[in-house]
């Protein structure tokens, strides 16, 4: 059967195929209230690909009393537009991701539709702005809704007016009431972005995180000093170097740079949808092994920066200290002094929930790693011990029971389900498992819930199917 030829064609077979596939159809939800205003059954917060992946499988359960917030301006969910400097993905392009493996919403039967099936095959990497488009596509074609421009804040306690448990959220466009949060905050998730403290301490103008808005015109004709070998350093140092440093210097603290990519090997149907139900020892071991790699730069990113001939790489040398002198930076190293204009660190996030506005009333009670079990001396990393201990659901679970019950219906889908889980919710490989996964734990929440009403509607059921005939 050919594809469709235009977006017009695929997005009428969308609607087929959505309709012919959304048995079983029942609505079983019913409008709730809190003190009389209307409350969501989810909150989504986070409206990039995690957040629309969450929303279709909610919608796809006949969830549909769903919001998405999102801080940032339409179109600027997520980092394909802001600080995400790659030219392309990372993962290959026949990826399947919030589509769900309905074939009529992945990113090629998008592209095919867009720019044509040879356009298609010529093609090897999808260039970010391609995904960003195709992800505004998908949220419009699936009718998810989405507020923009709204940043969420504490989530506390509530009940429904009929006494079920409930969330408050403070958002900037005023409190709001869902019975089940979902966090789809991608990479700050869980905690914050982080660098050295002796970086941290520099004047602002002088250092950057690789996440933020960087200004690199002002770079032109100065030195620029990168740490880290990941991929967000390659890309950092490659647009300094697009925009005319005079010279940028990368600084992998390893002994040697990280040439494989761990994330390769783990996409098979076993490791991402059987991870997070093994014993905590063997995730431990092997989500250790993996984040202990960390997630190397690809052949496109490397070739990126090595074609200029002011570019230096060095190797087995951190940034043991630093300091301001004469306007610029001094970085103490085991090799001496190294003085730059400007910093750029490519150092990740560290989880942390008492940096999330969010879970202000609760980060102190939230478990982790470290609260839950204690691995071999040759396996520990206390870095890791600090990643969220979450339940089968991808929910919360409390350090001390009892304090904070309501964080059970606060879902993670995010890098901070990494321990628990594997890559289920920072990477697009996964979302095809994780996203239903993370759904059906919200659902059965619902449900529970819900029980006493149900089985009422159940006993009042007397719809007969069957006329008999009159004796």
């Amino acid at each position: 059967m050919p594809a469709p030829r235009t977006l017009a064609e695929l997005e009428a077979d969308i609607a087929r195929d959505l309709d012919i596939t959304a048995h079983p159809r029942a609505p079983w939800l019913e409008q709730k209230t809190v003190a009389g205003t209307p409350c969501l059954d989810v909150l989504i917060i986070g409206a990039g690909q995690c957040g629309i992946a969450v929303a279709h499988a909610l919608k796809r359960d006949q969830v549909h009393n769903v919001l998405l917030l999102d801080r940032a301006d339409h179109g600027q969910e997520g980092p394909w537009t802001t600080y995400g400097r790659m030219k392309n993905l990372r993962s290959l392009k026949d990826q399947t991701g919030p589509d769900l493996r309905l074939p009529s919403l992945t990113y090629q039967a998008w592209h095919e539709a867009r720019y044509g099936r040879p356009h298609w095959d010529a093609m090897r990497w999808i260039p970010k702005e391609f995904w960003n488009d195709y992800l505004l596509w998908f949220r419009r074609v699936t009718d998810i809704p989405v507020r923009n421009t709204t940043s969420a804040g504490a989530i506390t306690p509530a009940r429904t007016d009929d006494d079920l448990p409930a969330l408050r959220i403070e958002t900037s466009a005023g409190p709001m009431h869902a019975r089940k949060v979902v966090l789809a905050t991608g990479q700050e998730g869980i905690g914050g972005w982080w660098m050295p403290p002796h970086i941290a301490a520099l004047p602002r103008e002088h250092r950057a995180h690789t996440n933020e808005m960087i200004d690199f015109s002002a770079l032109r004709g100065k030195t620029v000093a990168v740490l880290g070998a990941g991929a967000s350093a390659f890309d950092n140092a490659a647009v300094a170097l697009e925009h005319g440093a005079a010279e940028v210097h990368i600084f992998c603290r390893r002994a040697e740079p990280m040439v494989v990519q761990p994330y390769r090997w783990l996409t098979f149907a076993g490791f991402l949808r059987h991870m997070g139900e093994m014993p905590d020892e063997w995730r431990w071991r092997f989500m250790a092994h993996i984040l202990g790699m960390r997630e190397g730069f690809a052949q496109d990113h490397y070739d990126r920066v090595m074609r200029f001939p002011n570019l230096r790489f060095h190797v087995g040398v951190p940034w043991n200290t630093a300091r301001m002198q004469d306007g610029r930076v001094i970085l103490g190293t085991p090799q001496g002094d190294f003085t730059a204009d400007h910093c750029i660190t490519g150092t990740g996030v560290r989880m942390d929930p008492a940096l999330c506005p969010e879970l202000a009333a609760c980060h102190g009670n939230i478990a982790q790693w470290r609260h839950r079990y204690t691995p071999p001396a040759d396996e520990a990393d206390e870095r890791l011990g600090h990643f969220p201990y979450l339940n089968a659901d991808s929910a919360f679970t409390e350090q001390r029971p009892g304090e904070t019950p309501w964080i059970a219906d606060i879902h993670l889908f995010g890098i901070g389900t990494t321990m628990s889980f594997g890559p289920a919710g920072s990477s697009i490989n996964a979302m095809a498992i994780s996203a239903p996964r993370l759904a059906a734990g919200v659902t059965r929440g619902l449900f529970a819930a819900d029980m006493p009403r149900l089985y009422a509607e159940l006993r009042a059921y007397d719809q007969a199917q069957v006329q008999l005939a009159a004796e």
